[in-house]
């Protein structure tokens, strides 16, 4: 397995450590803070993506497979997809339209909330997983 000069480098690799889970809780506050400011599921995958092809692009492409598998990476993309789908279906099963999200609560604002981040938390799951993804396959060299 060929080293790249940037995967011997103790400082990046020190630094990285140091770094990734900062960008991990920075993309918990994007998910979560989604339902009232700037952020939401798709901003909030990208920054979980990034601080792993960080991980991947420092350490090694077969390290971050160890880490995070590409078995993994499909069931998070499917289970994210089924997420925001499954949120839809209920709405219709409580006898709502389509992501009409009043109905999950007893109250509508609860309901809306509770949708939104349902459904934030299903593009977020799946940008993720699409991200990483995306790099495995062009970080490869088959």
């Amino acid at each position: 397995m060929k080293l790249y000069p940037r995967q011997r480098h103790r400082v990046l690799q020190v630094v990285t450590k140091l770094v990734i889970p900062f960008v991990l809780m920075f993309g918990l506050y994007v998910q979560f803070h989604g339902d009232y400011g700037p952020g939401g599921g798709f901003q909030a995958g990208v920054i979980f993506a990034s601080a792993f092809i960080l991980h991947g692009l420092i350490f090694g492409l077969k390290r971050t497979r160890d880490v995070l598998s590409p078995t993994v990476l499909r069931f998070m993309m499917a289970s994210g997809v089924l997420l925001y789908a499954g949120t839809g279906l209920v709405t219709m099963l409580f006898g709502g339209e389509l992501l009409n999200y009043s109905v999950l609560a007893h109250e509508a604002t609860h309901g809306q909330h509770w949708g939104i981040f349902a459904v934030e938390l299903g593009v977020g799951i799946t940008v993720t997983g699409v991200m990483i993804t995306l790099f495995y396959g062009f970080a490869s060299k088959r």
